[in-house]
């Protein structure tokens, strides 16, 4: 990573500073949210300190501390930071860096290019630290963190005179409020992430909907979650990429083109990518993950995610020849056509309605098919017999056996005698002793 010019000399004016002890840090937390607050990613920082951004990011995440001259600077660092948002009145207040970049970026009728979208703002998620490449500022982690895990641990280490005083701590959020904070935050990044992976305004919209109707539901699993805008990320990634939406008669015809021919042609190809490819493409080089982080959330291995980048890359560059597939050129590429959509973000007080209807539609469904079944098992015992009767088997003939036999019928002679017999007989002796003729 390049060093700033003035890393050395603020590097010589903090260890001056720093001397007689190693001066006291605030936990990783304090140190992430100071620097979202202060709308600096970790590359800047990196930049600022004459360290990498996996430097920084380890930091932060607690599983490193700095030492000696770069403690002191980076100390004195967040000193300036926490001084200048006490002071601003910043450190109790979120802002959305969406509302605050997107619409001007947006309004396409008022003459605004597309190209001069901001990156960070139009592609990057606010709640992820993942890879961040310079120039890539992604307000806002730090502060949907906060709302919707708050830590009861809040506080911070005996910090020098430096360091500024402790402002009023505020009241926790309600699960609602912290519900809310995440959907506004995360909700308009995520829709346009959404619409490049399936080219469908409608269906991201739906899709985002979905996902975070899902996170409310199970909000105790998803507000301890690491980082719950991943969690709603591949929740919505799910529903967008199911293959039964092609049987939907809604969703038989593509939506129309984006207006640029630029935007059409990107698009189209984009499209032509599987979806596997497609969506390390976009979690790579689009929210900016880093590969593991990547291959963990496609839930594909390492090398497995680096072939599809790589085939996701020559496509584009053999497809379009003259749009260089280089990182920080697919990055602005994606950021400026999912910028020049006007995608209309879920509103969270409507998702938490609609998911709490859903939830009660399925539990009377589930009820009604268990009393269903009950009630089916109930007749069946009534109604069936308490004793085994075995069936009686059909008759059939066996050979070797003689017929039954029975009298021979009269033939005609017999049959005359019998009748003549009839005729003539009389009550004499003659019934006894046939007369000779």
């Amino acid at each position: 990573m390049t060093q700033s010019p003035a890393a050395p000399k603020r590097s010589t004016t903090l260890t001056q500073g720093g001397q007689g002890g190693p001066p006291p840090l605030p936990p990783p937390k304090e140190r992430r949210r100071l620097r979202a607050a202060k709308s600096l990613s970790q590359a800047e920082i990196a930049v600022k300190m004459g360290v990498s951004r996996e430097t920084v990011r380890s930091w932060e995440s607690g599983r490193s501390t700095p030492r000696g001259r770069r403690r002191a600077a980076y100390a004195e660092l967040l000193a300036e930071i926490a001084n200048d948002l006490s002071l601003a009145g910043k450190r109790s207040t979120r802002r959305n860096s969406w509302t605050d970049d997107l619409p001007p970026a947006l309004d396409t009728k008022g003459g605004k290019s597309p190209a001069r979208i901001p990156v960070g703002a139009a592609m990057n998620s606010p709640a992820r630290p993942g890879r961040v490449r310079p120039g890539r500022v992604r307000p806002g982690h730090a502060a949907t963190a906060t709302a919707v895990t708050p830590h009861p641990g809040s506080e911070r280490e005996p910090s020098g005179p430096a360091t500024a005083p402790s402002p009023t701590p505020t009241p926790t959020p309600t699960p609602a409020e912290a519900f809310d904070a995440l959907c506004s935050t995360c909700a308009p990044g995520l829709v346009r992430q959404t619409y490049l992976l399936t080219g469908r305004r409608t269906l991201a919209q739906e899709s985002v909907e979905r996902a975070f109707q899902l996170a409310w539901q199970r909000w105790p699993e998803v507000a301890v979650d690491r980082d719950p805008e991943s969690w709603v990320r591949a929740a919505a990634y799910e529903y967008a990429m199911s293959p039964w939406h092609r049987l939907r008669p809604t969703l038989r015809h593509p939506d129309a083109p984006p207006a640029a021919p630029a935007d059409r042609a990107f698009l189209k190809v984009l499209m032509s990518l599987p979806p596997a490819q497609r969506r390390t493409l976009l979690l790579y080089d689009g929210v900016g993950l880093d590969l593991p982080e990547t291959a963990a959330e496609t839930e594909a291995s390492t090398p497995a995610t680096a072939n599809r980048l790589m085939n996701a890359r020559d496509v584009i560059a053999e497809k379009l020849p003259e749009q260089a597939p280089t990182p920080e050129a697919l990055h602005q590429r994606l950021g400026e056509l999912c910028g020049a959509e006007k995608l209309r973000p879920p509103n969270p007080g409507r998702v938490r309605t609609g998911s709490e209807r859903r939830a009660r539609f399925w539990t009377r469904a589930a009820i009604a098919f268990t009393a269903l079944i009950v009630g089916a098992t109930a007749l069946t015992l009534r109604t069936a017999p308490t004793h085994y009767e075995p069936p009686r088997s059909p008759g059939k003939a066996i050979s070797g056996v003689p017929p039954r036999m029975g009298p021979a019928s009269l033939t005609i002679e017999d049959q005359l005698l019998h009748k003549k017999l009839r005729e003539d007989m009389s009550s004499g002796p003659e019934k006894l002793t046939p007369l000779a003729r």
